[in-house]
């Protein structure tokens, strides 16, 4: 799935396994009762229904369309997966997946603030030992760390992982792994710069 903005006519929708165009307040109560009972044809309904909806909340939150476009997707990954807790006599959908949203925009900048904070510790901790690192924050707050990292070479994975999530320095990873300190500042350097590469590649590609 991809966020998109609704721009069908909704008040002609037909409604499966019938050849006239049902009214909208009919079609929405078909989707709920399909969505409550697993029928993916009423996973897209509800996608189309309201996924501009959700995207169009994810997109005021954030300021970012196409982080937009991720939570867009998480919240119907969610919905669907978790649809054994929708009740259409508690809520309509639309209600129960904004709630999801809104849950959905906070881990979105929950992971922002971490982003952020590890670009900040992990420039830190590079040039308190003397690594010559140009500006890592620029990289790093835009990107997801984890699916960065894991990306990485095996070595230069670890040594970065140890200076923010083990909170040492490169003497210390030094000290842990055995490496001489010249080549944990090497490892270093060259993770970030690899990370850069794969940034500037995404985001020329986009």
């Amino acid at each position: 799935m991809t966020a998109h903005r609704i721009t069908g006519d909704l008040a002609a929708t037909t409604e499966p396994g019938t050849d006239r165009a049902a009214p909208v307040e009919e079609t929405d109560h078909w989707i709920d009762r399909g969505f409550e009972q697993g029928d993916e044809r009423c996973l897209a309904a509800a996608y189309q229904r309201w996924g501009g909806l959700v995207h169009t909340l994810a997109t005021r939150a954030l300021g970012d369309p196409r982080e937009a476009e991720d939570v867009t997707q998480q919240v119907f990954v969610a919905a669907w997966r978790g649809r054994a807790n929708f009740h259409p006599e508690r809520g309509r959908l639309p209600a129960w997946l904004t709630g999801i949203t809104r849950r959905k925009i906070a881990d979105a900048l929950t992971a922002r603030t971490r982003r952020r904070e590890l670009a900040e510790a992990l420039g830190a901790s590079l040039e308190s030992e003397g690594g010559a690192v140009e500006e890592p924050e620029g990289v790093l707050d835009r990107i997801v760390v984890t699916e960065e990292l894991a990306r990485l070479p095996r070595v230069q994975r670890d040594v970065l992982s140890l200076a923010y999530f083990g909170d040492l320095t490169q003497v210390q990873i030094a000290d842990r792994t055995g490496m001489p300190l010249g080549t944990v500042k090497s490892h270093a350097r060259r993770g970030l710069q690899r990370m850069r590469h794969n940034l500037a590649v995404a985001t020329t590609a986009g």
